[in-house]
């Protein structure tokens, strides 16, 4: 016994020496690891880290570390191993890694053995991370257990490649696609593609052209219902993925001719654009109605999905969509349908597969969002699903998503919707709007769209610039009063219903005007009394044009029963839009001032007509500025 304990103390030196010795060869193998990490080479990072951990299979951070790597990665089955060994070799390895290991189970879609995890480590109350996870765990199994839908198919070669794509959008003729490419890993631009000839695959797939595709990143567009207006994010931030660190902002263009002819895009204003990020917009089918994703003040946490209105010529504030939709975590990539009732987006604040899910909330009334829906599994999975939009008749969905790995590389999918995450049916109405007598076709005509048991105004739509034409989707069965005015021209109402879905064959319905001062009316004496001309973007009264308006009206300040049209209207330079909010703040301004000149409110009348009476030639500035103006009309 002696023997054996004078040999053990003659050892033990030798012992310690060479413990410390492979502490000390674990850590250089660790510290190469981080370096090979830091330097974009995970590969051989993964080596040295294998390596520390071999020479002290007792070191927790070794384990954590290299866990941690390949669950950023989406390796979500070599996390759970590592973190597994982790917990079965490090003193009190079993707590230290309890949490990651049952986060790493359920994105390797292991949920009962999850929730052993957590039935075992959690402590009392269950409450916070630890409670999330438990609910993570058990909609996983639930949804699993009740799966819904086909399998999502890949888009094949024509719109994925090897670099990551987002965003799908479809025009309501189904027959261009738009989609985001993050070309070369680095710079993401807007792209599009059309049907072939057989209808049954994309061709002529191209980026969209200067000046909407740039040096900087665009993305997350939204092609408006009609096909007229391109919404989307543009930011000069280099992050990693292009739209996680702010610097974003959301900008408009106009379409010119056709479909590969734009505008330059503009910026929104301050209303929308602030030193936060927004972007990823979708528009209402009345083009009204915008939503988009902003990390500003006011909002549940993270990124949140914000809704503005275009009402009197301005994009209002924004309102934060509610609870029912925003979450403590982030929302991301709004599609509002085409009934304009539901809402689909990416969450990853709410129980479901891992990472960004699907999930789809449907409006109760103009202010409030119903509660949020997963679209489960097989739409969903433990990776991320990120950006969807959805065929116009309700069956089919498009969505972005990583699932084919790597992390973050990301693919279009499509699959059919099930019905009980699908639209509600909707009529698509098109016509245009022309002159009765001439034929002459009427742009900038306002059509608003009432429900006829309540006379509430549900749609707000204008005739397109160029052929006057508009294109509209209406929930099916319905009865409808359709309300049309144009300046210059005597208000038409009709009614009609939508009893069928027509999304193969619209319904066609023209809308005939017939002018003021036609015969078969009661006339009416307007009289023109000033008319105020504006330089570009100017929104102000010199002395000078003040002096003008008192002296035009004078003759009428003390005659009863006179009313006042104050009618603004602008060159054909910019957006429809743009044009409308413009004039509406002219004619907001001048009837300011019509107001200190003692008028009586309710006998002003004032109106944003943007570029819908165009009296001079548009290709000269002499007639652009003959167009830019306000005209005070008195009518008796």
């Amino acid at each position: 016994m002696r023997i054996r304990l004078f040999f053990f103390i003659c050892c033990l030196p030798a012992l310690c020496r060479a413990q410390t010795m492979h502490v000390e060869k674990a850590e250089r193998y660790f510290n190469r690891a981080v370096r090979s990490y830091c330097r974009h080479d995970p590969a051989t990072a993964y080596c040295w880290m294998e390596r520390a951990i071999r020479c002290d299979t007792a070191w927790d951070l070794p384990y954590a570390t290299l866990g941690r790597w390949k669950f950023e990665q989406e390796q979500f089955a070599d996390a759970e191993k590592w973190f597994a060994k982790g917990a079965a070799n490090c003193r009190r390895g079993g707590p230290r890694f309890a949490k990651a290991l049952a986060k790493s189970l359920i994105r390797s879609a292991q949920p009962a053995r999850a929730l052993s995890i957590v039935n075992t480590y959690a402590p009392p109350g269950l409450s916070g991370e630890w409670r999330a996870l438990q609910l993570q765990a058990l909609f996983m199994q639930e949804a699993v257990q009740n799966r819904s839908g086909d399998m999502p198919v890949a888009f094949g070669p024509e719109i994925n490649s090897p670099y990551s794509e987002l965003f799908p959008c479809v025009t309501t003729d189904t027959g261009t696609f738009y989609f985001t490419r993050r070309v070369n890993n680095m710079d993401e631009d807007l792209f599009r593609a059309t049907l072939d000839d057989s209808c049954t695959g994309w061709k002529t797939v191209a980026p969209l052209d200067y000046p909407i595709n740039t040096i900087e990143h665009e993305a997350g567009q939204f092609i408006s219902a009609d096909g007229h207006y391109l919404f989307f994010g543009r930011s000069d931030v280099r992050s990693e993925n292009g739209w996680a660190n702010g610097g974003n902002d959301l900008f408009m263009s106009y379409r010119i001719r056709n479909d590969t002819d734009w505008t330059q895009p503009m910026p929104f204003g301050a209303t929308i654009n602030t030193p936060y990020y927004e972007g990823m917009p979708s528009l209402s089918p009345d083009n009204r109605e915008l939503f988009f994703v902003s990390d500003r003040p006011g909002g549940f946490g993270g990124l949140d999905i914000w809704i503005s209105r275009f009402e009197e010529g301005a994009w209002q504030p924004p309102v934060n969509a509610g609870p029912g939709v925003n979450t403590a975590g982030n929302e991301a990539a709004p599609y509002i349908d085409a009934d304009n009732r539901t809402l689909y987006f990416s969450s990853d604040g709410r129980p479901g597969m891992g990472g960004y899910d699907l999930f789809v909330s449907r409006k109760l009334n103009d202010t409030l969002w119903g509660d949020a829906r997963n679209l489960g599994f097989p739409i969903n999975t433990t990776c991320n699903e990120l950006s969807a939009c959805v065929s116009k008749n309700g069956k089919k969905l498009y969505f972005g998503s990583d699932r084919g790995g790597p992390a973050e590389h990301y693919d279009i999918y499509t699959t059919t919707l099930p019905p009980q995450f699908s639209p509600i049916p909707v009529n698509y109405v098109q016509g245009y709007v022309y002159d009765s007598l001439t034929q002459d076709r009427l742009n900038y005509a306002q059509i608003y769209i009432c429900r006829a048991a309540t006379g509430d105004t549900l749609f707000h739509f204008q005739s397109n610039r160029g052929d006057a034409s508009f294109m509209m989707t209406l929930p099916c069965n319905t009865r409808y009063i359709r309300h049309t005015a144009r300046i210059g021209y005597t208000d038409v109402d009709d009614t009609f219903a939508t009893d069928t879905v027509s999304y193969l064959a619209p319904i066609v319905k023209n809308v005939a005007m017939l002018p003021y001062d036609y015969k078969e009316f009661k006339p009416i004496t307007d009289s023109l009394v000033a008319t105020i001309h504006f330089d570009v973007n100017r929104v102000e009264l010199s002395d000078g044009e003040k002096q003008a308006i008192s002296l035009g009206i004078s003759p009428w300040l003390e005659e009863k029963g006179v009313a006042f049209y104050v009618n603004a209207y602008t060159d054909n330079t910019g957006t429809p839009l743009i044009n409308e909010e413009l004039s509406f703040k002219r004619a907001r301004l001048v009837t300011e001032y019509l107001l200190k000149l003692g008028i009586d409110e309710v006998m002003v009348f004032p109106k944003g007509w943007g570029e819908a009476k165009m009296i001079a030639t548009n290709e000269t500035e002499e007639g652009r500025k003959t167009n830019r103006r306000v005209e005070i009309v008195i009518r008796r």
